[in-house]
């Protein structure tokens, strides 16, 4: 996923650029000088690395190491653990509900407190 930006005439536009299959599909976004559009710009931008407001979760770990890709589940298990719901919010920005349940029922780093919590949270009923 790529935010790209198109010139025609003399304005910019931007399109967030997503692999679906073997294809390429632009979806518009809006003009880029529109702050509505920076704004969702921005927040396309938080997905690919972990928000400075999050680096404290992640103490033990250095950050250029982290791929938000790769260590999923890392991340995930690290949020349901020690994040709050702006964390939360974030996680499920960057990656699908049914992912972050899946964490949530295979995880064995996660503290049984925070199991049980999430697990009311998202309605799963005897994990």
């Amino acid at each position: 996923m790529a935010v790209i930006t198109k010139k025609i005439g003399n304005r910019s536009y931007a399109y967030l650029s997503v692999r679906q299959g073997r294809k390429v599909v632009h979806k518009y976004i809006g003009p880029v000088d529109e702050p509505a559009t920076r704004k969702r710009i921005s927040a396309y931008g938080e997905i690919k690395v972990i928000p400075e407001r999050f680096h404290s979760l992640f103490w033990d770990t250095r950050l250029n190491n982290i791929n938000v890709k790769r260590n999923a589940s890392y991340i995930i298990e690290r949020v349901l653990d020690m994040g709050d719901l702006d964390a939360l919010e974030w996680v499920q920005r960057v990656y699908p509900v049914q992912k972050i349940i899946d964490v949530l029922t295979s995880s064995r780093a996660l503290g049984e407190k925070s199991r049980n919590f999430w697990s009311l949270w998202f309605g799963l009923k005897n994990i």
